[in-house]
């Protein structure tokens, strides 16, 4: 299978990551050829890939219309990866596991933003359901800016026994949900083999995932909105997890 990347950020990290394998290039006529554009085009040359010069409008035809920004690229199919050698690939480096479950997340720009992040962050894996949520798409590869094409990401077909075999591994489950009973991140101490949940955009974490996880966690709100955006409140997070490790060093 193969499918349409778009964007220079996103042609860029795949061309660098190495995991994909691509069938060509294409720019737009007229394209600005350095920067990113240059990059990708040394790139290109040295994996001796074909690139093709095409109307912006071919271009546009072959993004659907995305903001392609006069690059794209034929590459195959996301290369996910096996969750139990993520764990254990996890489990047996030197830092503690920091791990990333997301829970029916469906809005490609909020799933990208949430792996940007979790990538600057060093997240160790992230987990994504199968079904009833986004998987990693071009529109997440370019919403993420490329930052998919170096994460290890595994889809899986049920999160609550995902949720309880880390347990079963000393792993803690930390949900991200604004909800009676859940703390503050002045008494959550990070700095522990963690997984964080984050739930969808409209219903936060379903049911079982929720009652499965060993603590949850709340953003302070000063303002008169109700709640973050699904990826803000994430990022936040995965910021104070990192955050609380960097301050134990």
């Amino acid at each position: 299978m193969a499918e349409t990347l778009y964007g220079h950020h996103a042609v860029l990290e795949a061309l660098r990551a190495g995991r994909r394998r691509f069938q060509q290039v294409w720019l737009a006529e007229g394209v600005h050829q350095g920067g990113d554009v240059g990059q990708i085009l040394r790139l290109a040359e040295q994996a001796r890939l074909r690139v093709s010069q095409v109307r912006r409008d071919r271009l546009d035809s072959l993004c659907a219309r995305a903001n392609h920004q006069g690059v794209a690229a034929e590459v195959s199919d996301y290369p996910y990866a096996d969750w139990d050698e993520i764990v254990q690939g996890a489990k047996a480096g030197a830092e503690m596991p920091l791990l990333l479950l997301l829970d029916r997340l469906q809005d490609p720009q909020n799933v990208g933003t949430l792996l940007r992040t979790a990538e600057a962050a060093g997240v160790h894996g992230v987990a994504l359901l199968a079904h009833r949520a986004a998987g990693i798409t071009p529109a997440v590869s370019n919403a993420s800016a490329g930052a998919v094409e170096h994460l290890r990401i595994a889809q899986v077909t049920n999160l609550t026994q995902t949720i309880k075999a880390l347990k079963g591994q000393g792993v803690w489950i930390v949900g991200l949900e604004r909800a009676p009973g859940s703390a503050d991140p002045g008494a959550v101490d990070l700095n522990m083999p963690l997984a964080l949940v984050v739930g969808s955009e409209g219903e936060g974490l379903s049911r079982l995932v929720r009652e499965n996880c060993d603590l949850l966690l709340q953003l302070p709100m000063r303002g008169r909105i109700g709640s973050l955006n699904a990826a803000v409140a994430g990022s936040v997070a995965l910021y104070l997890a990192l955050e609380a490790r960097e301050q134990a060093r």
